[in-house]
């Protein structure tokens, strides 16, 4: 076995190696170099070599999203580290376990003007678990701050960092392992909540008429069949789930924003529920997030294991234990009771649904009608990724095959690494993959190809409508010059050369008919990943979305 020559970098790996963690996304660099020769040439490892830091850090998020384990991402010196921080933010709020290891200087040449040197210790404090500011020696402390970092990132679900200063040389390795590290354990799980806990709760909720239980992003299959079914079955509770929530069941309703948009005060106020629950992370829906703070229920409830954010100004209990469990000990104690309350959502869902039909049916070729062809077009048991911005909003208008596992980087909702991270994951899941991604969203990740990891079977759906939709469809939206070059930000530009340079199959649509014909051998095609970019008219997409919800009512 080839081991690094400097202790510090042995003991890294070591403990990692014993904390189980194995795969490893790799910046190449040169002040890393011990890290790297560590890391590859142990074939327990599993290595990836990124060359761009932020694609690296979304990448290894990607793997993380799948796994739920700590991922470790390591790069050299200087402003290297800092291009891993919209991931790290990322991997802060989507609860994804993510170590950063960076190689510094060390501390004497911080800051004396020597080349590649900032001041990396501590750089993430905002949004770190924890950050483990290491030492040029081997000692005690050392082995204590790494295995505190890595046993954050397990237990809390979230981004560590690691900061590690090496001296040159760097590129000298022996054969045998020089250090012995002391490893700690993860800390005891926390005994989980009795049923005499829940028993003021219980109370509170079979004497409610107005349940709304409320689903953000939420991991395949976290809750029981079982417990679906008891809640479908109770007429006084509403179940709503977005997108990325991957929960499903005939009665729940998942199209949210085609539902209240079109509500009058009356309706909102016969909405507004006694009790809110809450699980799962982000909510996407800016109208119900607006809905629930103007009309705020008595009781919110949140249940999530780590952290509940108080997102509509009402927050009053935060079950810390997770959803399938919280449900297990609480639900066979409560009573269905007598309400209209989900008959009456329900049959608001059913009109609202045969208006959709109606206007997607006599609609132009346009952003909205080429969501209405892609959903129902996905393959049954894929996994569909989700950029940011226009894309997940479409996405939330049109039905998903439940066997679709579904996700989206909702921690920041920023558009940098979507295609990263897609890519990420499906390396980790082997599932055929299906990101669908606009224009502004994939040219700014487009180093994300520069991959040689990417599997055959992933597909990118681009639609290109000329520039950043989603502004067209805020308020406030002017056409004029000065919104056309600094907010929409428009182009004329097509992916096809990069999709040529990076050796992906590539086709195009531009209406009803070629699109039918890209997307019948789109999905059929796995000797090597592909582009299928659509275009769609720029000047008439936010007049067609603005009309549906106005069509609805």
């Amino acid at each position: 076995m080839i081991y690094p020559k400097i202790p510090l970098a042995q003991s890294i790996i070591q403990i990692c190696l014993d904390k189980g963690i194995k795969n490893i996304v790799i910046s190449p660099g040169s002040r890393n170099a011990p890290l790297t020769i560590g890391f590859v040439n142990n074939p327990e490892f599993n290595c990836y070599s990124i060359a761009d830091e932020r694609c690296a850090a979304f990448f290894a998020l990607g793997i993380g999203q799948q796994i739920q384990e700590p991922v470790a991402v390591v790069c050299t010196s200087g402003s290297a580290l800092l291009n891993y921080y919209p991931a790290f933010a990322e991997a802060f709020y989507s609860q994804i376990p993510l170590i950063v290891i960076s190689a510094d200087r060390p501390q004497s040449k911080i800051d004396i003007g020597d080349g590649q040197t900032i001041r990396q210790e501590n750089v993430f404090q905002n949004h770190s678990l924890y950050n483990a500011n290491l030492t040029e020696e081997v000692s005690v402390e050392n082995d204590s701050k790494i295995n505190q970092a890595i046993n954050m990132a397990f237990a809390k679900k979230g981004p560590v960092h690691i900061n590690a200063p090496f001296e040159e040389p760097l590129y000298q390795t022996v054969s045998q392992l020089q250090v012995s590290v002391a490893i700690s354990n993860l800390a005891a799980a926390k005994e989980p909540t009795t049923i005499e806990d829940y028993a003021e709760f219980i109370s509170i909720w079979n004497s409610s008429r107005k349940k709304l239980i409320l689903v953000g992003e939420n991991k395949p299959n976290e809750i029981d069949a079982e417990i679906i079914e008891l809640l479908a079955n109770d007429p006084s509770v509403v179940v709503m789930t977005e997108t990325p929530s991957n929960l499903h069941h005939p009665s729940f309703l998942n199209n949210i924003d085609t539902i209240i948009t079109p509500f009058s005060k009356q309706d909102f106020e016969d909405f507004a529920p006694d009790i809110l629950l809450t699980f799962g992370g982000m909510v996407v829906s800016k109208r119900i997030k607006a809905f629930l703070r103007q009309y705020k229920p008595v009781h919110h409830w949140h249940i999530d294991p780590l952290r509940a954010y108080d997102t509509f100004g009402c927050l009053t209990q935060h079950f810390q234990v997770a959803p399938n469990s919280f449900f297990s000990q609480f639900l066979p104690f409560t009573i269905p009771i007598q309400s209209d309350y989900k008959a009456s959502l329900q049959k608001t869902a059913k009109w609202r649904e045969a208006k959709h039909e109606v206007y997607l049916g006599k609609i132009p070729f346009s952003d909205f009608k080429v969501f209405g062809k892609i959903i129902p077009s996905l393959p049954q048991e894929c996994m569909l990724q989700l950029s940011n911005s226009s894309t997940i909003r479409y996405a939330q208008l049109f039905a998903i095959d439940p066997s679709i596992e579904v996700f989206c980087n909702r921690g920041t909702s920023g558009i940098d690494g979507s295609t990263s991270t897609a890519i990420g994951a499906a390396v980790a899941n082997k599932k055929q993959t299906v990101l669908i991604t606009g224009d502004i969203g994939f040219l700014y990740d487009s180093n994300a190809l520069w991959n040689e990891y990417i599997p055959k079977n992933f597909k990118i759906i681009l639609i290109n409508n000329g520039g950043g939709g989603i502004f067209r469809i805020l308020p406030g939206h002017e056409e004029t010059p000065v919104f056309n070059q600094f907010f929409e930000t428009s182009h004329c530009l097509t992916v096809e050369p990069l999709a040529k340079m990076y050796g992906f199959e590539y086709a195009t649509a531009s209406d009803e008919t070629s699109l039918a014909k890209s997307l019948k051998g789109f999905y059929a095609q796995n000797d090597k990943p592909c582009i299928l970019e659509i275009f769609t008219p720029t000047r008439v997409n936010d007049a067609i979305l603005l009309q549906y919800f106005r069509e609805l009512e």
